[in-house]
């Protein structure tokens, strides 16, 4: 992306804030993130950014006025929109594939320098094992992901109201470990002619796991083309504290607690994503954003005479490692040791409806509630193509469409970002020094006497020399002799 050497000061990571009239009943909600150790954000002021906004006082209104394309944009500019997704299997054939390129990510399986060799043959072994589970999960939704379609439906429903707005733009779906891969989608972006292009990944709180992997992804994509390095960027990082995120979120949480006979004692079960603490540990700012989205949620609620108490957890945690905590299924059995009797489950870090919301909440956490004594369950919907909710992505744009190109020192006064002014390497930076290989979104594992299959050989060959070597020190004994003797 950014790093393109040649093109550095053409891309720029801004947030986009919510700050105008719509705004003056409840400024105190939509205020920048609290502060987070300096470590972490030396360049990074946590002031938000004063932008025009369209948000109508009415809430209860679902589109906004009319805008215009920024000044800046010349006549002949073509606007593009990424929408960046993790992607999700189609077919049950395409499970154990789409696990292979979801493992053989540095971002998700982090291995010691001296080790990243054996990443392929990691992801091979461990998405084997996990398919024949993962199948029955997607079975039970269906035989597949439908990610894919409401990805698409939500990148229609965007471009029509940029549309409407006065912004016409094209919108694209880039998925990260399954089809339509990023790959096709700069393919198809390059072909249109997009001259300006604002990425926005469709994750509300950033990561590295998730817009991180993208972003270094799309990163490479830019700087190995030079076809693309006319195409100015800007990217929104995260935006879990816009209007039309929080009002849509409250509204639909309102919802459903009417669906319960006594709203009032229902526990509000917000049920994250989780990554392991390490990636936190290191600087990754998902935690506080996820805490600080809850709290603007809850907020949001109490201005309505919400006042239910709440959970906030972590699902979907894989391997031996520490995640974050509390987990998911910890807090659920509490809650039912302690008495709750009613729980509304919010899938709080999900734009959309997929297998950690369709399979993982609705089947294994409610079948856990109700062994945990907890007799009334409720779920709330994914956002999908709420048009709240998208009416405020397409405000986001077009908020973001001035940014397109700028850098620190360009006349955008740096005290209004609440990220660096600057190109996307300085967010990759911050949470991603180390930039490791990314894989390909294919399978790399080859079988047969080919060079691959050489290579791995004598790897293989080679730790097992290794591993003998260490226990006939640590145990004084001929590890082959022994073995022999038995």
């Amino acid at each position: 992306m950014s790093s393109i050497s040649s093109n550095l000061s053409q891309h720029v990571v801004v947030p986009v804030h919510f700050v105008g009239p719509g705004a003056k009943h409840s400024s105190h909600m939509f205020r920048a993130a609290p502060p987070v150790p300096s470590f972490r954000l030396a360049r990074m002021s946590r002031q938000p950014v004063v932008l025009h906004s369209s948000f109508v006082e009415n809430p209860a209104s679902n589109e906004s006025p009319p805008q215009s394309l920024p000044a800046k944009l010349a006549p002949n500019d073509c606007v593009g929109v990424l929408l960046l997704n993790l992607g999700g299997p189609e077919t049950l054939e395409d499970v154990q594939p789409f696990l292979y390129n979801l493992f053989a990510d540095p971002d998700i399986i982090r291995l010691p320098p001296s080790a990243q060799f054996l990443q392929p043959a990691i992801a091979q072994l461990v998405s084997t094992l996990r398919a024949p589970k993962s199948r029955e999960g997607y079975e039970a939704i269906g035989g597949g992901s439908p990610l894919r379609k409401i990805t698409q439906e939500q990148a229609v429903a965007l471009q029509d109201a940029l549309a409407r707005k006065g912004a016409p733009a094209r919108t694209y779906v880039a998925m990260r470990y399954w089809k339509p891969f990023t790959e096709e989608a700069i393919a198809q972006l390059k072909s249109d002619g997009i001259t300006r292009l604002v990425v926005l990944p469709l994750y509300p709180q950033f990561s590295v796991s998730t817009s991180g992997s993208s972003l270094r992804l799309l990163e490479r994509l830019l700087r190995e083309d030079p076809s693309l390095q006319n195409v100015r960027h800007v990217v929104i990082p995260s935006w879990y504290q816009r209007p039309g995120y929080v009002c849509s979120m409250a509204d639909l949480i309102e919802a459903e607690l009417k669906k319960f006979p006594d709203p009032r004692t229902v526990e509000i079960f917000f049920s994250a994503h989780g990554v392991p603490q390490s990636y936190v540990d290191e600087g990754d700012p998902y935690k506080e954003e996820m805490e600080h989205c809850v709290q603007l949620i809850l907020e949001e609620l109490r201005r309505r005479n919400v006042t239910n108490s709440h959970t906030l957890a972590y699902q979907s945690r894989v391997g031996p490692v520490e995640w974050l905590r509390p987990y998911t299924d910890d807090s659920i059995r509490y809650l039912g040791q302690r008495g709750t009797r009613s729980l509304l489950a919010v899938p709080i870090s999900f734009v959309s409806e997929h297998i950690e919301t369709l399979e993982e909440i609705d089947v294994e956490y409610r079948e856990l509630a109700e062994e945990s004594g907890i007799k009334e369950w409720g779920r709330v919907p994914a956002l999908n193509t709420n048009s709240m909710f998208i009416d405020d992505l397409a405000d986001a744009v077009i908020e973001a469409l001035p940014y397109v190109g700028s850098v620190a020192g360009s006349g955008i006064p740096a005290s209004e970002s609440l990220v660096p002014l600057g190109e996307v390497d300085a967010l990759l930076e911050t949470y991603d020094k180390d930039r490791k290989v990314l894989p390909p979104p294919v399978l790399v594992w080859q079988w047969g006497w080919t060079k691959s299959a050489e290579t791995w050989n004598g790897r293989i060959a080679m730790l097992s020399i290794i591993i003998i070597l260490l226990l006939e020190v640590t145990t004084g004994r001929g590890v082959l002799s022994s073995l022999l003797s038995l």
